[in-house]
């Protein structure tokens, strides 16, 4: 056998994983792994600004498409606790991602030793494992695990911390001997799928809620056939959006407080039997329990044990990888619908259809600074269905949700249970990595935007073109809209005069001038500020990251204050603006309004 350094083998292993997509910072104590991959050659790197936006970087590889695990590394101390935001978005949206830390020498950890910071004990409740290898020869076989791991069930992201003497130390180590770990993941039974379709078709008005699971487990075109075979409407999640085209006939809407339809919240409203594959039944998803549950029966399809019934118990529970729950459930559909023994759910897929053609909130506003929803609507206009979208949270999120469209399975790109402000910027440049001469589209509010900024540079530099629609009303505005019931708008104004941007123009006062700082940054920004000149914006920026294959900044400049629809429970969403009450009220909708 040959005798290598562990990083020399770590890096073999990463080959031979198929994880050759890294992002991150050298440190003193990282430079042996670096060595190792500047050695190898093999791997490519992307230099971040930051180690959390190193950690978003690889989190967005890894959601751009199936099989991919980006590649996280850091130097001791600082590093790994920058890592520790990326490691929880990952975790909490069931993301593989692989995080590399240097380490204090072995004998220095209990001596508080210049960066030698416990990082095992602070990462481990985000991750699936975390590591400190304090032996050489652990080396190998702990790499072997965390891919293992990230691949086993439910998927998410492992650390591994390495002492630098660790990291120095001769191994024997065969790559061609080293075979990946089998990986496991639970699968429904036939009984099991009998017992599910039996008791949805023992129902009047049933539906499907897709979640993430099917996204991860890249089961979307099971789950469309499934949804056509059976004839039953579709509710994707937010984490799920995608796995059923938006101009899909059988596409009812998203449900929720939030990030929803007001046709898809009343048509979960009129149900009566809901099955959920791969869902979490989070909470902006469901209100409250109990009106949710209500006069429903649920089966819960998801890949992790203890995910059944955490939030509520359902009727039937399946431990099941969302894709092979599908393929199981499919093969008995089939088999009954050729029989002829389905029933015909015909009437209520159209009632479901029927609402989205009567039930459409407004989006094309003239008004002078601009509100939002025209920017989502000009967004449709310009971009097409083979856009990804990327976002984290927000007004700008949660309306983006409400009025975008989005046409099949990994192009809504969405921090969804963390929601950590300043993702967007950095996962879209991972996004990116993940699908070359792909149209790439970053959804921000200016807060969002200014966390991380200085990602953008990384853009530049490593040429990595995106568009970036940055939508500005200078102020922390999901925050400014729950203050309501508190009756104050306290510390959430980001507007100032800056003396460096003076001059007439509804940005006057709007405090941060992105335009500079993007330019500043290496990229291309534009500023929009009329309506009717954001078409022209769009169109410009595609040809400007063309001829440059920089990230382009979109930014429009909107009014202060703008409510987005929301509520506490399904039944109470409140409308800020009126409905959409002719064609030319919601042009871009997907269903034409029904007079």
């Amino acid at each position: 056998m040959a005798k290598m350094r562990t990083v020399d083998a770590i890096v073999a292993i990463l080959e031979k994983e198929g994880a050759t997509e890294a992002f991150g910072l050298p440190g003193a104590a990282i430079n042996p792994l670096y060595s190792a991959m500047k050695a190898h050659g093999g791997i490519r790197h992307t230099l971040a600004r930051h180690v959390e936006g190193a950690s978003h970087m690889a989190d967005g590889y890894s959601r751009a498409k199936a099989g991919n695990i980006g590649v996280c590394l850091g130097t001791s101390g600082p590093a790994g606790t920058d890592m520790i935001t990326g490691l929880y978005a990952a975790q909490a949206d069931s993301i593989p991602m692989l995080c590399f830390t240097g380490q204090a020498p072995v004998a220095k950890l209990h001596k508080e030793d210049f960066q030698a910071v416990d990082i095992e004990s602070i990462a481990k409740p985000l991750t699936k494992m975390a590591m400190t290898i304090l032996e050489p020869g652990q080396v190998p076989g702990a790499v072997q695990k965390a891919f293992q791991l990230m691949r086993t069930g439910r998927p998410g992201p492992v650390l591994l911390d390495l002492p630098f003497d660790v990291q120095m130390a001769q191994i024997e180590f065969d790559i061609d001997a080293y075979e990946p770990l089998a990986v496991q993941k639970p699968r429904a039974t036939r009984r099991q799928a009998e017992k599910a379709l039996d008791m949805l078709t023992a129902a009047q008005k049933p539906l499907i809620v897709a979640g993430g699971g099917i996204i991860n487990a890249d089961a979307a075109p099971q789950l469309v056939e499934l949804a056509e075979t059976l004839n039953v409407p579709v509710v994707p999640t937010l984490m799920g959006w995608g796995a059923i085209p938006d101009d899909h006939r059988l596409m009812a809407g998203m449900v929720g407080l939030q990030t929803s339809h007001k046709y898809g919240n009343a048509t979960f409203l009129e149900s009566d039997f809901v099955i959920g594959i791969g869902n979490r039944w989070a909470n902006r998803h469901t209100g409250s329990v109990e009106k949710y549950t209500a006069g429903r029966t649920f089966v819960h399809v998801d890949i992790e044990p203890t995910q059944i019934g955490r939030v509520f118990s359902p009727d039937f529970g399946i431990v099941s990888d969302a894709g092979a729950f599908l393929e199981e459930i499919l093969e008995v559909a089939r088999e009954r619908k050729a029989a002829g023994t389905l029933p015909d759910y015909s009437a209520w897929a159209a009632a479901s259809q029927d609402k989205r053609g009567r039930m459409q909130r407004k989006t094309h506003f003239d008004n002078v600074p601009m509100k939002p929803f025209r920017v989502y609507e000009e967004m449709n206009k310009a971009f097409g269905p083979d856009t990804t979208y990327v976002t984290t949270i927000g007004l700008s999120q949660i309306a983006g949700a409400q009025m975008l469209h989005v046409f099949g399975a990994r192009k809504w790109i969405n921090a969804g249970q963390a929601g950590p402000l300043g993702w967007t910027g950095p996962a879209a440049l991972g996004v990116v990595r993940g699908k070359p001469g792909e149209t790439v589209v970053a959804l921000s509010g200016d807060y969002d935007f200014q966390f991380m900024i200085e990602e953008l540079a990384v853009g530049a530099q490593f040429q990595l073109p995106y568009i970036h629609v940055v939508v500005n009303n200078s102020y922390l505005g999901l925050i400014r809209q729950s203050q309501r019931g508190f009756e104050m708008d306290y510390h959430v104004s980001l507007a100032f005069e800056n003396i460096n941007s003076e001059g007439e123009g509804t940005a006057a006062g709007y405090g941060v001038d992105h335009v500079k700082v993007a330019e500043g940054l290496g990229c291309k920004a534009i500023r929009v500020e009329h309506p009717d000149d954001l078409g022209p914006a769009f169109e410009k920026a595609r040809a400007l990251m063309a001829e440059y294959k920089v990230p382009v900044v979109v930014e429009a400049i909107l009014e202060r204050v703008t409510n987005i629809a929301m509520g506490t429970e399904l039944d109470n969403v409140v409308e800020f603006e009126d409905l959409a009450e002719r064609h030319e009220d919601a042009p871009t909708a997907i269903v034409a309004l029904l007079d």
